[in-house]
């Protein structure tokens, strides 16, 4: 291979010319696949001939390493002896740029073959002759091996045992490797440490660089080897070595001397790691450390007499000026390229200067830290200082008396810093005028003013209400009544108003919503953008709202709002996300104007869809997001009016009005193209889309409305774009999972059209039949149970609802089999995924196949025999446990009880037809299904005395609160005195990350298992009746044949005396 030609390369790597770069890469990626590549890198590490090109050959060296390099269980490194013997010579006499890089190759193949393979048995030795043999420990100056290059290689050695390996074992034992190091390596390490230290003791305060650089090194290593596990051959020596650690921070000038100096700064952060071994030893290793608790202690509490504890008044009121008018204020004011921005990008003017709560202009919120913003932490973090305590001017009579009540009210006699320092320095700058408005000097520097005010939220959380009351009424609001006030600093008032939301008193409301309509309304100047000025207010308004700082008049709030929509796209994406905020906060007082805003909104959202464009624009998005916010607002609304006998006419209308927009606009996204061509509509914001077609559904009255809101034809289209979806989002496919529910109840009441069975297309389409509604749905349900575990409890309360809700003809017979058929295969595949430990999930994969078992038990068994490892024994099986061990899997509600008990029938049933009395499988159903037949009565009963109880029980709720509270502080303090152990801990955590390697820990929602089945056509079933009929016609079989236990048969006579006569041979 030609060195020459990879080092060329690699010197071209580092030109400036990103075209250079990209080709020289392209090039070297192309011989890395030959195998001599690794070992040209080397050499050329080695010895090439400038440091830059070392340097680039560690650093590809590296790189192709951590990409080629990967080792998993029961595999072998790729990696050959004469390589790694290279890497070793290479390291050992690097120099220190290139020992720096190229030690994270070592490391990457020391984890591959030594940690994980155990293989390598050559390394421990080898490098503990190069130890031996280095210059410092062999005292051979000559030597060519550095003890620094040496130890550093140990440190990357070590490194990986720093964590414990193996997850998944409660007591991991020291892995063997780190027990041969230790041996080999560390153990006489630590006696040629206590010479270093021995030898630094001698100097009297003299540092060698050399030493502090070993010294430092041995202790990482140490480090990194105690810090989960203790080697044997290093705990005998912990004794000396800890003294030698306490030397060591003993040695420390932490009160004076020069620490400029290197060695000094080693033996700084030898210090520093010196106290990590000692949280090490204390934490994980107590029992070797005990009788060293003293000395340890006593030098921890002289390092910390060392740190400065003086109040931050004296540290800061002598600089405070200095620090305001060289770092704090220029940071602050406002400059020439703020004054560019704001014309040329003002989205990036608004998100580096005017961050508020919404979303599209977080700004520094999330992640963009600028001078400024930290300008405005530094201001906030000083005014919250405490400054001298204040002097009373009493006579010595009273100065005495308050003496005598000690130090505890101290801090409340001490004013902030806030309000010695920092509000006098700001109070400085004058207000702007109509008389100095043509000085821009003020301006820039009140602009930097009302940024500092921002910061200051937490002060004026600390004071009273007349505080903040003044400073705004003083320093804020009069920036609105100006004649000629610049739009950056009506912008930058508005953003303060929105930061000091917090803290804003209640008697402003009506000053503060009066001054952030009219800049929510500001116009554009001539020449100059308000857009800023807008958005602002926008969002200062909704930082109000989310503190619950409400406006005096909604109405108005709403006026200016929805007036100023549509203009321009960008602002109507901020206008859309606050009128989220005042409906969301303003409840019923906004919730009246919910049908006329709708129907304004849906004219401006439809001028911006274009059904062939996908994904739709960002304010449609947006626009749609405000509707469906607006959809449930209402739905809430009209359910509080229901339930106070509210008149149902006001409903009628608002509802109709609402149906009627937004079906308009979902018949343009939608409809607009043919269902028969090829192209389909875009399949933007289905959740929300979702959210506006459900509650259409809702204002259905009667079948004419359906034809008049082109339903049928909406949930053609929505159905086949829900089949599709793969973004399984938790938020986003609610909304859809509810529709669904609401579509097949609509179907039940008035029927759709194409709903079961869609018919076939008129020429001159091709008469090939086309999905229904039902059949597409259920693409999307059986997807969510194969795909997205937490979506599987909505998943199956739909695949029950679709399959015993809707009535199925003798025709349609064959569409409800083809759903249970692909809602068995789908749930019986990931419960196998799961089987290997009961979980939350085995409830509803059970139901869900349970539910298709009733409409079709022998393809239920076919498929389920077909899938192989005896399919339907392992279900049967499973769902026998979950009835017998419900404390595990869960089984509470009625609806799933009865559920469980109607399959338990009918799978009984069916296996006294197959003629195997005595069968195991046989018996544990019939053991189920008495064991939940009880539980079902006993729950019925629970019921039925909670209703008869419910007045009683109201007349004692006083007494039994009181009762709860006192067992409630009971519970606490014994969850207190009862903390997880070390070992507990250890041991939930193996559990935890065994779960997790075996693919186990996969939970639903906890509020979705909490929902009752809809069961349909089930519901009218008396299952009691059932169970007594199957064993009055099988008793001879199923109760002589099958050892039931006394106490089953006990339990379920007492819950079924009619069932006695059945039972004789167990009386």
């Amino acid at each position: 291979m030609d060195l020459t030609q990879i080092a060329q390369l690699l010197d071209q790597t580092l030109s400036p010319d990103g075209h250079v770069v990209r080709a020289s890469t392209e090039a070297l990626d192309c011989l890395s696949s030959l195998p001599q590549f690794p070992f040209a890198l080397l050499s050329i590490a080695a010895g090439g001939q400038n440091q830059g090109q070392r340097v680039a050959a560690s650093t590809y060296l590296k790189n192709f390493a951590r990409r080629n390099i990967e080792v998993s269980n029961g595999s072998s490194s790729r990696v050959s002896q004469e390589f790694k013997s290279q890497l070793m010579r290479t390291l050992l006499q690097a120099e220190a740029s290139v020992l720096k890089i190229l030690v994270e190759a070592f490391r990457i193949i020391v984890v591959a073959e030594f940690v994980k393979q155990n293989s390598w048995p050559e390394l421990v030795p080898d490098l503990r002759s190069a130890i031996q043999s280095s210059n410092v420990i062999s005292n051979g100056a000559s030597s060519e091996l550095s003890t620094i290059n040496t130890l550093t290689v140990l440190h990357a050695l070590v490194r990986p045992f720093q964590y414990f390996l193996n997850p998944k074992v409660a007591k991991e034992p020291v892995p063997p490797q780190l027990e041969l190091i230790a041996k080999e390596i560390l153990a006489p390490l630590l006696t040629v440490f206590h010479h270093l230290v021995e030898k630094a003791r001698a100097n009297h305060g003299r540092k060698d660089l050399e030493t502090e650089k070993i010294l430092l090194l041995i202790c990482k290593c140490l480090y990194f080897a105690v810090r989960s596990f203790m080697p044997s051959a290093v705990a005998p020596l912990l004794s000396s070595f800890c003294h030698d650690l306490i030397f060591i921070l003993g040695s420390l000038s932490l009160d004076h001397g020069d620490t400029s100096e290197d060695e000094y700064l080693l033996r700084l952060k030898t210090g520093k790691r010196a106290l990590l071994i000692f949280c090490s030893l204390t934490t994980r290793h107590r029992k070797y450390c005990d009788k060293l608790m003293q000395d340890i202690i006593n030098c921890v509490l002289k390092i910390g007499k060392c740190s400065s504890n003086i109040s931050g008044w004296r540290l800061v009121s002598p600089h405070f000026s200095f620090l305001l008018e060289s770092a704090i204020l220029p940071a602050l004011m406002l400059n020439e390229k703020d004054m560019s921005e704001w014309e040329d990008d003002p989205e990036e003017y608004i998100r580096k200067n005017l961050p508020s709560e919404l979303e599209e202009i977080s700004g520094w919120r999330e992640d963009l830290f600028t001078a400024r913003k930290s300008a405005i932490n530094l201001l906030g973090v000083v005014s919250m200082s405490k400054g001298p305590p204040t002097v009373s001017s009493n006579n010595g009579s009273s100065a005495s008396s308050k003496r005598k009540k000690g130090e505890k009210n101290k801090k409340n006699n001490q004013r902030s810093i806030g309000e010695l320092l920092v509000l006098p320095c700001l109070s400085k700058f004058p207000i702007p005028s109509d008389a100095t408005a043509s000085d821009p000097k003020i301006l820039k520097d009140y602009f930097g003013v009302l940024m500092a005010y921002g910061g200051l939220q937490d002060f004026l959380k600390e004071k009273k209400p007349a505080f903040t009351t003044s400073l705004v009424k003083t320093r804020v609001l009069p920036l609105y009544s100006f004649s000629f006030c610049p739009p950056y600093l009506v912008a930058a008032a508005s953003w303060v108003l929105g930061e000091l939301a917090s803290c804003l008193p209640e008697e402003m409301s009506v000053d503060i919503y009066s001054s952030l309509l009219k800049a929510l309304a500001m116009p554009d100047k001539k020449d100059t953008s308000c857009y800023p000025v807008r958005v602002a207010a926008a969002g200062a308004i909704a930082g109000l709202l989310e503190n619950e700082y409400l406006p005096p008049e909604w109405l108005a709030l709403l006026q200016v709002v929805i007036s100023r929509i549509g203009n321009e796209d960008e602002e109507n994406i901020i206008l859309f996300q606050l009128l989220n905020s005042i409906v969301e906060a303003g409840n019923e007082n906004t919730a009246i104007h919910i049908p006329h805003i709708i129907s304004s909104l849906v004219d401006v959202i439809s001028k911006s869809i274009h059904p062939s464009v996908e994904p739709w624009p960002h304010v449609v998005v947006r626009g749609f997001e405000a509707l469906a916010v607006m959809a449930q607002s209402w739905e809430d609304f009209m359910l509080e009016k229901v339930e106070q006998n509210d008149s149902s006419e006001k409903k009628a209308s608002g509802q109709g009005a609402i149906a009627r927009a937004l079906s308009a606009l979902l018949q343009q996204a939608w409809l607009t193209v043919p269902l028969e061509a090829e192209a389909s509509p875009p399949a933007s914001c289905i959740d929300h889309s979702s959210t506006l077609l459900r509650s259409i559904i809702l204002s259905v009255t009667g079948s004419s409305v359906i034809v008049e809101l082109k339903l049928s034809e909406l949930l053609l289209v929505w159905a086949d774009m829900i089949s599709d979806w793969h973004a399984w989002e938790e938020s986003e496919d609610m909304a859809v999972f509810d529709c669904i529910k609401e579509v097949v109840s609509l179907h039940s009441k008035y029927g759709l059209e194409s709903f079961i069975v869609r018919q076939i297309p008129p020429a001159p389409a091709p008469p090939v039949p086309q999905r229904s509604i039902i059949e597409a749905i259920s693409v999307f349900v059986s997807e969510a149970i194969l795909q997205y575990p937490s979506a599987i409890w909505r998943a199956f309360s739909c695949v029950h609802i679709l399959l015993h809700v809707p009535k199925y003809s003798s025709e349609t017979e064959g569409v409800r089999l083809s759903l249970a058929a692909v809602f068995c295969r789908a749930a019986f595949f990931h419960l196998k995924g799961v089987r290997s430990k009961p979980s939350s999930l085995w409830k509803p994969l059970l139901l869900a196949i349970a539910s298709c078992y009733l409409c079709h038990p022998d393809t239920v068994e076919a498929i389920l025999e077909k899938e192989g490892d005896g399919g339907f024994a392992t279900w049967a099986s499973a769902m026998a446990f979950a009835c017998t061990h419900s404390s595990e899997v869960g089984l509470s509600a009625k609806s799933e009880i009865k559920l469980m008990v109607m399959t338990l029938l009918k799978m009984t049933e069916r296996l006294l037809g197959v003629g195997n009395p005595s069968g195991g499988l046989l018996r544990d159903c019939f053991t189920s299904l008495i064991k939940t037949s009880i539980q079902l009565k006993e729950l019925d009963e629970e019921m039925e005395e909670e209703e008869n109880d419910e007045e009683s029980e109201d007349d004692d709720n006083d007494d039994e609160d009181e009762d709860d509270d006192e067992i409630e502080i009971d519970d606490e303090e014994s969850e207190s005195e009862h903390e997880e152990t070390e070992e507990q801990f250890l041991e939930r955590y193996a559990q935890a990350a065994s779960a997790l390697e075996n693919g186990t820990v996969e939970e639903g929602d906890a509020e979705d298992q909490e929902v009752e089945i809809e069961l349909g056509s089930l519901e009218e079933a008396d299952e009691q009746k059932m169970v007594i009929s199957l064993i009055e016609r099988y008793h001879h079989v199923l109760i002589k044949g099958q050892a039931l236990s006394p106490e089953l048969v006990s339990s379920f006579i007492n819950a079924f005396p009619d069932s006695t006569s059945f039972f004789h041979q167990y009386m």
